[in-house]
């Protein structure tokens, strides 16, 4: 009977999926497993469906043995999975694309509204009692409508992000990407810039790449000063992409506006002093937390191990390993 350690309890119903296969199948804890426990429940198994908080690197692909086949990870995103230790010892690696899409293109649109118009600190002002009366100057935030907005990484979430903007606020897009993409270009208009012209260019900076080696600190402290000093920043990829500590100091400076972040790059630690700034809305990693998009994810996680262990080919590989 195969064996399937699911590294964190997911919703449900990708569970039922492996259970009613008559298989074993383990669920860690709810909140992040420690490493020891994480090489003690993997011995054995056929499948592990991790999460992005767990690391499943070489080491815990010895620990789990020879017969492990598939390492199925809840997130679109798998740096926390060491693709090059599996694809040596033939093991498959799968993500969970597209599903997510939507979820996270609202989540990235709404942290540039709450950044540009000061909402969070406008909620804690009057939630505290200091709302007295209206006044010309209070919470000044930036306009959107009609402003330019610059996207790096220009995929399924930041194409999305720019339809929704383009469309809804006429907003001008400016991309940067590895890929061109005219078809998107032709349809709301898009202009390639390189990312150094894209940054002097755009009022509202939305990051959307994966992390690699090339792209850790893409967004560091040269590149701050290149902003506007009325621009703001938003970060729904992965918080290395920015080096934080810089970011703090152009926040304190006030060497831009804003910014707005759902991912942090020592997460779940912030770098110090970024809680206390008021120009920064901090969000605990929730992009994709819709019910409707956690759901797709733990059920197209748990298909792709099925398809896995009945010997066919997942359809979610991950790219290095098509």
């Amino acid at each position: 009977m195969p064996k399937v350690f699911v590294t964190r309890r997911i919703p449900a119903v990708g569970i039922k999926l492996l259970k009613d296969k008559g298989w074993e199948v383990e669920v860690g804890p709810e909140g992040k497993i420690s490493e020891k426990e994480l090489l003690e429940k993997v011995k054995g198994v056929n499948a592990i469906l991790s999460v992005l908080t767990e690391t499943i690197d070489g080491k815990a692909m010895g620990a789990a043995g020879k017969q492990l086949k598939i390492i199925a990870n809840y997130a679109v995103g798998y740096n926390n999975i060491d693709v090059k230790a599996a694809k040596e010892k033939n093991i498959l690696v799968t993500n969970t694309p597209d599903v997510l899409t939507d979820a996270v293109a609202d989540h990235t649109v709404g942290l540039l509204f709450a950044a540009a118009q000061k909402i969070v600190a406008a909620d804690q002002y009057t939630r505290a009692g200091k709302y007295e009366a209206w006044g010309p100057e209070l919470f000044l935030g930036g306009d959107i409508f009609g402003k330019t907005l610059g996207i790096i990484g220009f995929g399924r979430i930041g194409s999305s992000v720019a339809e929704r903007m383009h469309r809804g606020f006429r907003m001008k897009i400016l991309y940067f990407d590895i890929n061109r993409n005219p078809e998107i270009e032709e349809k709301i208009k898009a202009e390639y810039r390189e990312i150094d012209d894209l940054l002097k260019e755009a009022d509202f900076i939305s990051l959307h790449t994966a992390l690699t080696d090339a792209t850790k600190h893409l967004i560091n402290a040269e590149r701050l000063t290149l902003l506007k000093p009325t621009a703001y920043l938003i970060n729904t990829s992965r918080g290395p992409v920015i080096d934080e500590q810089a970011l703090v100091e152009a926040l304190k400076g006030k060497t831009i506006a804003g910014a707005a972040l759902d991912v942090y790059e020592n997460e779940p630690k912030l770098t110090p002093g970024l809680a206390e700034l008021d120009n920064v809305v901090l969000t605990p990693h929730i992009a994709s937390a819709t019910k409707e998009t956690r759901d797709k994810m733990a059920m197209m996680a748990a298909q792709n191990i099925i398809t896995a262990l009945e010997g066919q080919t997942p359809p979610n590989l991950v790219e290095e390993l098509k």
